[in-house]
C-alpha cells in the first residue's frame, strides 16, 4: 500500500508539473486522436469529467460532442457515504456547483440523472495506467464502485476509456481485485487497446 501511495504521489506531481501551454497542447492532441474514432462517432450517451489536479483536459472533446449533438454527462458524487457516482446531463448552460473536493459538477437534478449501465462510453480520469488496461485513480474508489457490475459482465456497456498524459504511463500496476480494467487508454500521443480487449479493436481504429 505504501508503494502504491508513493507512486500515486509521484504521478500526480508529474502531471501537475506540466505548464499551461503543455496542458493546452495535450488537450488539443487528445481531441485530434479521438474525434474521428469510430467509438466516439457512434456513441450518443457519453460521460466526461472536468479536469482537476493536472488531469488532461477533455473539454475540447466535450465541445466536439455537443457540436455533433451527443448527450454528454458528468459524474456527480451521490448523496450519502457509499462513494458512488451519479451521471448527470451536461449542456453548455448546465449550472455547476463545487463538490466537497472542490470539483465543479452539475446540480444533481433527478430528472437528468442517468444510470452508469445506460451510457455508451465513459471517458474517465486517472493518476496512472499501464498498457494492460490497469488504472490507478485518486484512491477514493468512486469509479470502481460505480462500475463494479463490469467485473461480472466485462462486455456490458459502457466502454471505459481512461484519459491521461503520456507521462502517466507505468510499466505495470499492482491491481486489487476490485479494480475495474479499462477498455482502452487515450493519451495525447496514442490510443492504447490492451491485447486482452483486442475484440474491441474495431471500435478504436
Amino acid at each position: 500500500m505504501e508503494n502504491r501511495q508513493t507512486l500515486r504521489k509521484t504521478l500526480r506531481a508529474r502531471r501537475r508539473a506540466l505548464s499551461p501551454r503543455q496542458q493546452q497542447q495535450a488537450a488539443q492532441q487528445l481531441l485530434r486522436k479521438l474525434k474521428q474514432q469510430p467509438l466516439f462517432l457512434r456513441s450518443q450517451r457519453v460521460a466526461f469529467y472536468l479536469p482537476n489536479d493536472g488531469e488532461i483536459d477533455p473539454r475540447p472533446l466535450i465541445r466536439e460532442a455537443w457540436r455533433r449533438g451527443k448527450h454528454c454527462y458528468l459524474p456527480v458524487l451521490a448523496p450519502g457515504s457509499d462513494n458512488h457516482l451519479w451521471f448527470v446531463r451536461h449542456t453548455p448552460t448546465t449550472p455547476l456547483q463545487k463538490n466537497r473536493f472542490g470539483i465543479p459538477e452539475p446540480k444533481a437534478l433527478h430528472q437528468h440523472r442517468f444510470l452508469a449501465q445506460q451510457l455508451d462510453v465513459v471517458f474517465l480520469p486517472l493518476v496512472g495506467f499501464d498498457r494492460q488496461g490497469g488504472r490507478m485513480g485518486m484512491g477514493g474508489g468512486f469509479y470502481d464502485r460505480s462500475f463494479a457490475f463490469k467485473l461480472a459482465s466485462p462486455s456490458h456497456k459502457p466502454y471505459l476509456v481512461g484519459l491521461a498524459h503520456h507521462c502517466q504511463q507505468v510499466d505495470q500496476l499492482q491491481l486489487a481485485h476490485w479494480d475495474i480494467p479499462l477498455s482502452a487508454i487515450a493519451t495525447d500521443r496514442e490510443i492504447i487497446v490492451p491485447a486482452a480487449r483486442a475484440i474491441q479493436r474495431d471500435f478504436f481504429t
